[in-house]
């Protein structure tokens, strides 16, 4: 150890809400990692800092007790402290060309600044780190036209919270164990009840498996189902979260079109007849709305029999129907057991709830839970225990009643707004069902160009043209109604309109 003269360590002001220790002790953590505090340096003796600092000796005597405990520090009787010998020497921050220090590049997590080497990723990693979804979450309150959201405003919130502090006053021991991989199963039984009577889809509580997101499911799908480079179809113009999911696998997408029918699966068929997994939004396709037609439904469960592949119907929002009840999903004419049925209550009730579910064929159950367990073991409890309650109460089927009244009144609100400041400039079809429309533009227009100035104009949408691949799309922009109340739709259809005007 260095037997010098103690050395002196400069301190910066200790900020507002720091306390004494922990600021001494990020200071001196800093000023050793950053190479400031070489190895084998002596620092002050803690009575001597402490006097300079003015504070307690006891303060300096914990923050050196924890470097020590840490490895940063060695102490010996009689002799003082040292900064522990045997940490690497740092290299010197590089000089910026006018002789001071280089400005960084990053900060980690102590505060030393460095200059932060390229990451390389491998082809997988690139595909598995794009997102179609926002990182840091959407803002609130929503603007109109945002896509994808029911509105949070309107959900009984304290109906919600009523249910969820009973049971936290009634909480039981075992509630505070692990979970069930698969979910709750009074939770799974509510769910294939409500299944049974709304979608026609026959299925027991064993059949249902809870997760966080559809997204979980399609990622766990694709790597259960498909090899690398194994034959997917996808919808085409579809969404993208599915096609990312399916990429990042390794596997190999074929593109596959639609129509005001849905899947093309004559297509498909003729495309790649030996492809092991299909994935279709049949309810009410992502994003033209189209219904998957009967024939097709049942060409596409006939073609999964004869080549032993699985159907992902992913029923993202085709609940909210608002001519006569919703229809039947594809699920319910799957005898043999060739479709992977998927639902969502991030659109039902609201986003951060985070519990989606899939209805498996039974040769699925045991792997698919095994892969769960293995790579997110499994949804929050509490959560679940509150939604099944939620459920089974009857407020969940009344809150879809009431939502499907109200989204319908917005749907015919923006028809109407449209009908008076957007005609030639947008045409929006009939709405039927969902939470959002396509809204074609005329001519060519560059759909991203206006979504972009839309957004300048505070006003949310997507262009159409980011959900195609191989095949060009109409242009136009996805518009949601749901997420905020009509006098929103009515001005942000005036802004929407002086920006395509312009």
């Amino acid at each position: 150890m260095r037997q010098a003269a103690d050395i002196e360590i400069a301190l910066t002001p200790r900020p507002d809400g720091v306390t004494l220790q922990r600021w001494l002790y990020d200071e001196i953590h800093t000023a050793i990692l950053s190479g400031r505090l070489t190895p084998g340096s002596r620092l002050p003796a803690t009575r001597d800092l402490a006097l300079r600092l003015k504070i307690s000796r006891g303060t300096v005597l914990a923050v050196y007790d924890q470097l020590g405990a840490e490895g940063y520090l060695r102490g010996a009787t009689g002799k003082g402290s040292f900064v522990a010998p045997e940490l690497p020497d740092l290299p010197p921050r590089p000089l910026a060309p006018g002789g001071g220090a280089a400005e960084p590049m990053n900060r980690n997590a102590t505060g030393i600044t460095y200059e932060a080497p390229a990451v390389v990723l491998p082809a997988r990693g690139k595909k598995l780190s794009m997102t179609p979804f926002s990182v840091a979450g959407r803002s609130f309150p929503a603007k109109a036209f945002r896509t994808n959201q029911p509105d949070v405003t309107a959900f009984p919130l304290e109906l919600w919270t009523r249910i969820a502090s009973s049971r936290s006053r009634r909480l039981r021991p075992e509630l505070l164990m692990d979970g069930d991989a698969c979910g709750y199963k009074p939770l799974r039984a509510a769910i294939a009840g409500y299944l049974r009577s709304s979608r026609g889809i026959t299925c027991s509580a064993e059949q249902v498996v809870l997760v966080g997101s559809v997204q979980r499911i399609l990622d766990i799908s694709a790597r259960l189902l498909l090899d690398p480079g194994g034959e997917v179809w996808v919808e085409d113009p579809g969404y993208p979260g599915a096609h990312l999911i399916f990429a990042a696998a390794g596997a190999k997408i074929v593109d596959i079109p639609v129509d005001s029918n849905g899947m093309d699966v004559v297509f498909a068929r003729n495309q790649a007849p030996n492809a092991r997994l299909a994935y279709v939004t049949a309810g009410r396709q992502s994003p033209m709305g189209s219904v998957l037609a009967l024939d097709r439904r049942l060409a596409l469960l006939h073609w999964a029999r004869r080549h032993d592949a699985i159907v992902i119907e992913d029923d993202y929002d085709s609940e909210y129907r608002y001519e006569g009840a919703p229809l039947s999903a594809m699920k319910s004419l799957d005898e043999a057991g060739q479709v992977i049925y998927c639902g969502t209550f991030s659109k039902l009730l609201f986003p951060s709830l985070r519990i989606s579910y899939a209805v498996l064929p039974d040769q699925l159950i045991a792997p698919f839970t095994a892969a769960l367990s293995l790579t997110s073991r499994h949804v929050a409890l509490m959560a679940q225990t509150t939604l099944h309650e939620f459920i089974s109460e009857g407020h969940f089927g009344r809150h879809v009643r009431r939502m499907r009244l109200l989204y319908a009144e917005r749907a015919q609100a923006l028809r109407q707004a449209a009908d008076v400041y957007l005609a030639g400039l947008l045409e929006i079809p009939e709405i039927t069902m969902g939470l959002d429309t396509p809204a074609f533009l005329p001519g060519d227009r560059d759909d991203k160009s206006v979504a972009h100035l839309a957004a300048q104009a505070g006003i949310e949408s997507l262009p159409l043209s980011i959900y195609a691949r191989t095949r060009p799309v109409k242009p136009g922009l996805l518009l949601g109604f749901a997420a905020v109340g009509p006098e929103a739709i009515a001005s942000g259809v005036r802004t929407l309109a002086r920006v395509l005007d312009a």
